[in-house]
């Protein structure tokens, strides 16, 4: 009898992350499910940017294993992780190096997309003047904002946001959630978002999972989805072709 493996997004054991001496992440076991909103509450110094980081193949663990899809990330010959096209990471590091214009670095991302972004997002209020200026010129909250938008408009598989909502006004903030609950919902994406407190994760987030010192100090639950059983249908066979093609892409190379 054939024994099936449980289908995870991620799988954590044993993980740890180390700077120098300061031990930042020591996590016995974490599970990250599809199609499931996941918040990540903790202080400064909690290691929810440390975790966030390793998922997403930007930084890579001391000690222990993480995989994706049951995968572990690949590396190159110089030992730098290769992350997953599936994935994407929403923090400021990026586009705080960047020294284009917003306007290139959204033609460079989305191709003939630019001009439907910039209708949607850049026509009008306080963010107009974006456009044309440089990345590297532009506020942190700002910067935090146009990563939302890119995080929004590429509709990955598994989506990560470091520092969720801290840099955005109520309106702001209940605009992007009503955009993340549907691709949930409709896309099936799986959600995994960090902040300093529960105020706006525990609105939407499905599971809370609260960092204390680099420790899980608690798991709770948090609002029930409700999803739209023939849209995440018809998305799951959408995912599963672009799995078997994406992995099938990797085996060629």
């Amino acid at each position: 009898m054939m024994t099936q493996t449980k289908r995870l997004i991620f799988k954590v054991n044993d993980l740890e992350k180390s700077y120098g001496s300061y031990l930042a992440l020591k996590i016995g076991k974490l599970e990250i499910h599809p199609g499931t909103i996941y918040g990540i509450i903790g202080t400064v110094g909690s290691g929810k940017s440390a975790l966030l980081n390793i998922l997403a193949g930007v930084e890579k663990e001391t000690g222990g294993t993480v995989l994706y899809d049951n995968e572990p990330y690949q590396t190159n010959w110089l030992g730098k992780i290769t992350p997953h096209d599936e994935v994407f990471y929403s923090n400021s590091s990026e586009l705080e190096s960047s020294n284009q214009t917003v306007s290139n670095y959204v033609a460079e991302k989305f191709g003939k997309k630019k001009n439907v972004i910039k209708n949607r997002y850049f026509n009008a209020g306080s963010f107009r003047n974006l456009w044309n200026r440089r990345m590297g010129k532009i506020s942190q909250g700002e910067r935090h904002w146009l990563g939302m938008i890119l995080a929004c408009e590429t509709d990955p598989r598994v989506l990560l946001i470091d520092d969720y909502g801290v840099y955005f006004n109520a309106n702001m903030e209940q605009d992007f959630r009503n955009q993340l609950t549907k691709m949930n919902r409709t896309l099936g994406t799986t959600l995994v978002l960090s902040s300093p407190s529960d105020f706006h994760l525990k609105k939407f987030a499905s599971v809370l999972i609260y960092l204390e010192n680099g420790h899980i100090s608690k798991i709770r639950p948090g609002i029930t989805q409700k999803p739209q059983r023939n849209q995440n249908k018809d998305n799951r066979n959408s995912r599963n072709t672009r799995n078997r093609n994406s992995r099938s892409n990797r085996k060629r190379r």
